[in-house]
Parts: C-alpha cells; structure tokens; sequence
C-alpha cells in the first residue's frame, strides 16, 4: 500500500499557468536542479515533492504542471487533476505569474479558484531580476491576493522574503513544539526504550527501483498500478512523462522507491530541450537506484533500443527484473481473434536480444489489468536481497578449489594463476582476484568466473564485478619446505 505523506511536516504548493518558472522557482526553495528547466511551455506535467527547511522550519514543496482552467484537452486536463491533488493536500499555496507578461484570463480564473480554497494564498511575481521592476509587481494585486511578493526564481532574490510569509502563515507542527521542550534527565531514563524493542520499531530499509523503457510501453501505468493510485499521468501520447515522478509503497514489511522516468529514445530522434532533458535525468535517476524494471511492449516485442537501454542498467551496475507488459494484448486473454504467444517462446526471444541480462528474472504482467503485478514484488524482494548478499572469504577459498580456471577460454598471455579471491562490496557484488599478474581480465574469463559464482551462490538479478588485483611472491610469503626424512 501507498505510505501517507507525514501529516507533521506541512506541504507548499506551487502552482501557476504554463511557463511562468514554477520549476525554477521550486528548485530554488529546495536547493537542487529536481524539476526540469527550459523555455518550452508545458515541460512540467505530474506532481514532483521536494523537501526544505527554513529558520530551523522542515517544509515539503510540491512542483505542478501549467494550469489552464476548464482545459478541454487529454494532457492539459490531466495536468490540472493533477496540480487539484496537490491543492488539496498543501498547508500553504504560492500562486506564481509572470511579471514581463500582461495578467490574462487564465491568471484571474486560476486566482479565484484558488481563493475559494481558503488556504493560505501568496502571490509571487517573478522574474523581477531588478529593484526597478519591483513595483510593476503592485499591477497583480488586481488578482485579489494581498500577500504579493516580486521575487526572481532564477537568481534568488525575494526568496528568503518569500519563505518567511510561508512560515508565518503557516502554524508550527505539534511535533516542532514538543522538540523544543527539552526533557528532564529523570524523564529521559524513565522512558528508555529496550534494545530489543528499538530494534522491532527500526524502519524497514528502502529500495530505490527505476522503471525504465522506450516511450509508450507503460511505464506510468504500471506505476500507477503498482503504488495503486494515479499518481502519473498516462496518454497513449508517447513521451508524456518528462520529470521523473517517484511513489513510496511499503509490502510485505519491505518499503519500495518507484521512480517513473522519462521514455529513452535514440539520440536521433529527441529534437525539443525538454525531451533531452528528460533523457538525460533519466539516466541519473536509474543511475542512483537500486534496481531497474525494465519495461518491455509484448505487442512490438523487444528491439535494439531495448538492448541499448537495458545497457545502460547492466553498466551502471543496477539489478535487473525484465518486465513484459501488455501481455494480456497478445498472451492467452487476447481478444484479436489471432493465436495466443507462447511464453516460453517469447521468453527466449527476450533472452537471445539481451544476453548480456541473462541474470535477470523476466515477469510478464499487463499493468492495465493489474494482472500479476504480485509477481513483480516477489522479484524486486528477491533481486534486492541478493543484490547486498556478501560471501565471506573463506566460503570463497573453498569455492575456488572446486573451479577449473583450465576450463576459461583465454589468450595465453591474459592467463592468470589466481590464489585466492574475496568479496569486496555488495550492491552490486564485487570480487577481487588475487592473481600473479598485473593484467586486465580477458571478457570472456570474467564472464567464466562469474558464471561459477553464480552456479555456487545465485546472485539472482544482478550484476557481478571482477577485479584483479597482483600479488607478488614477496607478498605471499616463501613457501614451507618439507623436510625430508
């Protein structure tokens, strides 16, 4: 099930028309690039959170898209459900406009909508970048908003000025005050907690999980379907998502960060800022998660894009579970009147295009339907697990007695005698060889090498890493000479 935002810390929302620098001016109070920035209009279209703390103050921030009321049309409408989410869930609201720009219809319809909330309601103007610009900010007080502040987002001027408005409108969380009394030494040994209780009530370990793929394969969907709620935006429009959006479900006593990200395309074929942008976050974002669901379309099948972007996961050293989705589309339930897929056909299809992830547990799954999305947990607790497995060296020493290096196709000058071999690091799993050379493993030995890891210990859905490091006969110490009778 999805977990609740704290009710402590309390939540600002930022909202405004497209392209007045909401997602400036959110990075700005969060001190970080989270949201993509460009002059494109419409670059932000689901929710995206971020986190700040002012004169000692925890405050959530909340990014939404560009709102245009009574908007007819599939994505501006979505936006707008969207952005009606995060009214409903915030403290506070910062209406942002544009002060280079004449106030329009959609400034004063989206001011009333927002004063009928009866929250807490600031108007910044941005893109003041000058003293002199100052009081053109006074023209907006025809929005009806009397708590108006000129700010530019892009070099942070008025934003200190900004968050103490917020802080003032907003009232302290209980919690805050009861952090500021301090209690007695008596009080504190009286209320100790048992270790063992401490440990039962320790939070359970997040794992990060990026779901990733080409444009249009359902990724959204299957975010939605897995954290159960319309947390993404879904459009048979390819490329809808832009900014990676994340979602926090806790199963089965394990707590999983799913990241949506933008579809990868070829380089090729990304022409607006925005879409580049959103390549390139997501990549970033992969890159500091756990595991990656790769999302495949069972209708096209898998194809060289496929391989490129599962690539990317097997290099960055992530865990891999191979997601088949819209399997309801061509497996057994399909309704065409064409002749069902058979899975384990399909299977090793999947298997010949990507190689190089033949560690990786393939599930298929229609995101749409909800059908067997259980099974996409079992993986992710499973991949997880064996991601941070660690083997200690002596089960290692034993293992290497049993492996015949002989046996690993190798150029002879790239041949090595190894003595022993220990695990360095988990997440991925990385082995050190301690070997007689100071050479760069062959391909073809580390694969051989981690392939008798895997028959000996599993390491199911992720990657392994083989080192080398030399050993010289000095460092090993001189050999015991049996003596002779």
């Amino acid at each position: 099930m999805p977990i609740p935002a704290s009710t402590q810390t309390p939540l600002l929302a930022i909202v405004g028309r497209p392209n007045v620098g909401k997602s400036t001016l959110f990075n700005r109070l969060i001190g970080s690039r989270r949201a993509i920035v460009g002059d494109e209009p419409g670059i932000t279209r689901d929710r995206l959170y971020g986190e700040t703390t002012w004169e000692g103050r925890a405050l959530r921030v909340v990014d939404t898209g560009g709102i245009i009321p009574d908007e007819k049309e599939h994505i501006p409408k979505e936006i707008f459900r969207q952005a009606r989410v995060a009214l409903d869930e915030a403290a506070a609201i910062i209406m942002v406009v544009d002060a280079r720009t004449e106030l329009a219809a959609p400034d004063m319809e989206l001011a009333r909508l927002l004063r009928r909330l009866s929250k807490p309601l600031l108007l910044a103007v941005n893109k003041v970048d000058s003293r002199q610009q100052e009081p053109e900010a006074e023209n907006f007080r025809r929005l009806g908003i009397t708590e108006v502040y000129p700010v530019s987002a892009e070099h942070g001027t008025g934003a200190a000025e900004l968050l103490d408005a917020v802080l003032k409108l907003i009232p302290a969380p209980a919690q805050e005050a009861e952090e500021a009394i301090e209690p007695t030494e008596s009080e504190t040994s009286e209320t100790t907690i048992p270790a063992d209780e401490q440990e039962e009530k320790a939070p359970a370990r997040e794992t990060k999980v990026a779901i990733i793929g080409h444009p249009n394969v359902g990724k959204s969907t299957l975010l939605n379907a897995l954290t159960g709620t319309a947390r993404a935006i879904v459009s048979p429009i390819a490329g809808t998502t832009r900014d990676a959006v994340d979602e926090t479900v806790e199963k089965a006593g394990a707590r999983y960060r799913f990241i949506d990200t933008a579809g990868i395309r070829r380089k090729g074929k990304t022409h607006l800022m925005a879409e580049k942008l959103s390549v390139v976050m997501a990549r970033k974002h992969l890159e500091a998660a756990d595991v990656a669901l790769l999302v495949l379309d069972a209708v096209e099948g898998v194809n060289s894009l496929d391989a490129t972007i599962g690539g990317y996961a097997h290099e960055s050293g992530r865990s891999v579970v191979i997601v088949v989705n819209k399997w309801d589309l061509v497996g057994p339930t399909r309704k065409d009147g064409a002749r069902p897929a058979d899975r384990a056909v399909y299977e090793q299809q999947v298997r010949r295009a990507l190689k190089f992830l033949d560690y990786a547990p393939i599930v298929f799954v229609s995101a749409s339907t909800g059908k067997h999305l259980d099974r996409i947990f079992s993986e992710l607790e499973l991949v997880a697990a064996e991601r941070r497995k660690r083997i200690s060296t002596a089960q290692m020493n034993r293992f290497l007695e049993t492996v015949d290096f002989d046996r690993a196709s190798v150029p002879h000058r790239q041949k090595v005698k190894v003595f022993y071999m220990t695990q360095a690091s988990v997440a991925p799993p990385t082995f050190v060889l301690f070997t007689d050379k100071d050479v760069k493993l062959h391909f073809s030995y580390e694969r051989f090498v981690g392939n008798q890891i895997r028959r000996a210990f599993g390491f199911i859905g992720t990657p392994i890493r083989i080192k080398n490091r030399a050993r010289s006969k000095v460092e090993l110490g001189p050999r015991k000479r049996k003596r002779r009778g």
